[in-house]
């Protein structure tokens, strides 16, 4: 790691306090020697390469761990961050939303099946109660690692055969192009839940960590089509919106 080894720099008070300094510096590491998932190098490291102490090194690394940056893996230590997906909340898919920000999707499938939706579905859906539809509970990963939770439901009035598809995919660009629904306009309500034990487990966090819960009622056309429950982890993933006054009249 050619930038730990060829440039030792000892810290000295100044300005910025030394916790600040190497804050900085490996700001700079993450940015231009690192990818997300590396792991950082050790404290000791930090610690005969600036020549500060190791509470110094803690708490530069925390500053880094609470803005996103870093993370730490109880037993294992602590690596770059996976970056942030930004949604600008229109209409796109995960896949194409993370694709958009050079990071690579994947999805495993949790549970792929054809069953009576919920009420909520259903009326949805405007189904009668029992009838079956698809459901589809994927992890959503970005460069390997997760990010979110999805648990969609789709109408087999539009979409009989789409479980006997490559869902691990784009589910709209599946939609679109080979059952001729495209997802045109989409009702989205976003919450904040906490994370259940079951929730953690999957995608690797604390149980009770902070969650943002996206609903999303989507349609093509006039076609209820679509039906998705998704839990997002809030440090890989930001909504962005822009809002104007209304003008008084």
């Amino acid at each position: 790691m050619s930038y730990m080894t060829d440039n030792p720099h000892i810290l000295t008070d100044g300005p910025l306090p030394k916790h600040a300094q190497l804050k900085e510096i490996l700001k700079q590491l993450c940015r231009t020697e690192l990818r997300p998932g590396d792991a950082l190098p050790g404290e000791r490291i930090l610690e005969d390469t600036y020549g500060v102490s190791r509470i110094t090194v803690r708490r530069a690394i925390g500053d880094l761990v609470a803005e996103g940056l870093l993370r730490r893996v109880r037993g294992k230590g602590t690596f770059v961050a996976p970056n942030p997906l930004v949604s600008r909340l229109h209409l796109a898919s995960f896949s194409d939303e993370m694709n958009a920000q050079d990071v690579q999707s994947s999805s495993t499938i949790l549970l792929s099946r054809r069953a009576p939706a919920p009420e909520e579905v259903a009326n949805f859906f405007g189904s009668e109660a029992h009838t079956t539809h698809s459901h589809l509970r994927r992890l959503r990963l970005g460069d390997g690692q997760p990010y979110a939770i999805d648990d969609g439901w789709y109408n087999s009035v539009y979409a009989a055969t789409l479980l006997e598809n490559a869902t691990y995919e784009s589910i709209y660009r599946l939609l679109d192009t080979t059952f001729e629904v495209p997802i045109t306009e989409a009702e989205q309500t976003v919450t904040a839940v906490a994370a259940t034990a079951a929730d953690a487990i999957l995608l690797d966090i604390a149980p009770g960590t902070p969650l943002l819960h996206i609903t999303r009622f989507s349609v093509s056309g006039e076609k209820p089509v679509e039906w998705c429950s998704s839990l997002y982890r809030t440090d890989r993933y930001h909504l962005t919106t822009r809002v104007a006054r209304a003008l008084e009249t």
